[in-house]
């Protein structure tokens, strides 16, 4: 089986990350708090995601990466190609995801007023074997069903909004211009947040909770108790900031991939 899709998905997602972990962290005072830890864990998100999606197609449709400008594949098979590869890097993402929200909402140092105890986690190790201790196994994929829910047809959507755009904006069989690619990238990234960000706020609600007196019992219990106690406007909490990140971050990461790709021949 081809890597080269996964190589690329690896190094594109690193260089998303660079750009996007400042907004990703902006409500903190250090905008790189945990940069070595999500630099590794979200290449290889990254890159599960990008070779599924590309090898997923593959089997669907018998073409390569760089066979599908000349014959592209139906939106719906780009949808199911999406869709597959959203929902295998669940699998991947679940405990890191939940160490970076644990992580990025306890206090900084700096910020504790004095005498107060220090943070609960001193890193991400320290992090992971308080979570696997306290809560099991299970706890290090909790909030992963909404996780699942989230990813699995947002990316199906978001591949399919970057293939759309392209293809607008580009001749057949001729390969989008780095413009396009922005464009389309940035456009995706967007779309998919404006998707995904009702059920991110329930996966951070539930990742944060964990064992906890008064912890939701589940997803269906996290939103009607979130609904009722703050309203349906809940949902769309940090959509703006989400969608401000978005856009350069998967510009960027479809410039790369794209170029990287076709560097490689």
């Amino acid at each position: 089986m081809p890597v080269e899709e996964f190589v690329a998905g690896w190094i594109s997602g690193a260089l998303g990350l660079v750009l996007g972990h400042p907004l990703d962290t902006v409500k903190l005072l250090g905008f790189f708090k945990g940069m070595s830890f999500p630099i590794a864990s979200i290449a290889m998100v990254n890159s599960v995601l990008f070779g599924v999606y590309s090898h997923t197609l593959l089997a669907l449709t018998a073409t390569s990466h760089q066979e599908r400008r000349a014959q592209p594949p139906s939106f719906t098979h780009v949808f199911i190609a999406g869709c597959t590869g959203g929902f295998m890097q669940v699998y991947c993402l679940a405990p890191f995801d939940l160490i970076k929200v644990r992580l990025q909402n306890q206090t900084e140092p700096r910020a504790r007023p004095p005498g107060s105890p220090p943070p609960r986690y001193r890193g991400p190790v320290h992090c992971a074997v308080s979570i696997f201790q306290e809560e099991g196994p299970r706890g290090l994929f909790r909030g992963a069903w909404a996780l699942t829910l989230r990813d699995t047809p947002t990316l199906g959507i978001y591949f399919v909004t970057y293939e759309w755009l392209c293809r607008q904006s580009t001749q057949d069989g001729q390969n989008p211009s780095s413009a396009t690619v922005l464009v389309a990238g940035g456009s995706a990234g967007i779309a998919s947040w404006a998707v995904a960000t009702p059920l991110d706020v329930i996966k951070s609600r539930l990742q944060m909770a964990g064992r906890k007196p008064g912890a939701y019992r589940g997803v269906l219990d996290c939103v009607v108790s979130s609904a009722r106690q703050e309203g349906l406007g809940v949902f769309f909490r940090g959509l703006t900031i989400n969608s401000a990140r978005a856009f350069p971050v998967n510009a960027v990461t479809f410039l790369s991939y794209e170029y990287l790709l076709r560097s490689w021949g």
